[in-house]
């Protein structure tokens, strides 16, 4: 591979953010023809990992690298040397140059491990293939959605009525008893409260409070004169249950029974 020295010099010192950068020793062979063996030494330099290029300088203000790893066709491992914290840089054709890096310390030297690990291009295209796949199957999955909305609702409606909490409450009272209206034994009350039947030792629901009746009222009762016409449906449908309208319903018609109440103290007559 030829690369310009002269970019390769600038895009190392120019201001573009590192990926990861520290002080680290590198190993160096020294051999010696005359004795027939070789020593081991080691250089600390500054390193700076800027995409899929290592750098190394001499001191961290350095102005040009004084060499440079291209990290493709590589693993990064650890390794045993005399020196703690060591891993290598190692190529898979025959015969390249490893390099043998020690780091200050344990957390130093897992975060240069992982560092290069992930520099190269090789491991980037793993990494988006991952990603095209996760992203095929989202949009699988979203097509799938969207192909059956009415059966997710329905399915939805069901649980939705399926729970007895939820079921819409009876909208009139079903019988009379002592001048108060109860709900029939069939009936549910929001809540599950019930009151104890002395008779029949059965529970109920808590009675309501009495209607007045009109002129016109039937032989179960009507609502309280005047009330708003709006007042003379429930609110509450079966398809929809909401608590504030069922609420504002029924304060309505107590509004108008505390009213006349009143009116009633003030005459004299309870």
């Amino acid at each position: 591979m030829k690369l310009n020295e002269r970019s390769v010099a600038h895009y190392a010192t120019c201001d573009s953010p590192a990926d990861h950068a520290g002080f680290l020793r590198k190993r160096v062979e020294r051999h010696h023809h005359h004795a027939h063996h070789h020593g081991t030494s080691y250089q600390r330099r500054w390193f700076v990992l800027k995409g899929n290029l290592l750098f190394y300088f001499e001191e961290r203000e350095s102005r040009e690298p004084v060499g440079l790893v291209v990290l493709e066709g590589c693993t990064v491992e650890l390794c045993e040397a005399a020196e703690e914290f060591a891993f290598a840089i190692r190529f898979d054709d025959a015969g390249a140059r490893a390099y043998v890096l020690v780091a200050d310390g344990q957390a130093a030297m897992e975060a240069w491990v992982k560092a290069l690990s992930r520099a190269s291009f090789d491991y980037m295209r793993l990494v988006v293939r991952e990603l095209e796949k996760q992203l095929e199957e989202a949009c699988k999955s979203l097509a799938a959605c969207r192909k059956s909305p009415q059966r997710s609702s329905s399915s939805g409606r069901k649980r939705h009525l399926s729970n007895p909490a939820l079921q819409p409450l009876q909208e009139k009272p079903s019988t009379l008893e002592n001048g108060y209206s109860t709900w029939s034994s069939g009936g549910c009350v929001a809540g599950g409260a019930t009151c104890t039947d002395h008779d029949g030792g059965q529970t109920k629901p808590p009675p309501l409070p009495p209607r007045r009746r009109s002129a016109t009222g039937s032989a179960t009762g009507s609502l309280a004169p005047g009330l708003p016409p709006a007042m003379l449906e429930s609110p509450v449908s079966p398809e929809t249950i909401c608590f504030s309208k069922l609420h504002n319903w029924y304060g309505q018609e107590i509004a108008v029974l505390r009213r006349e109440w009143q009116e009633r103290q003030k005459r004299g007559h309870p």
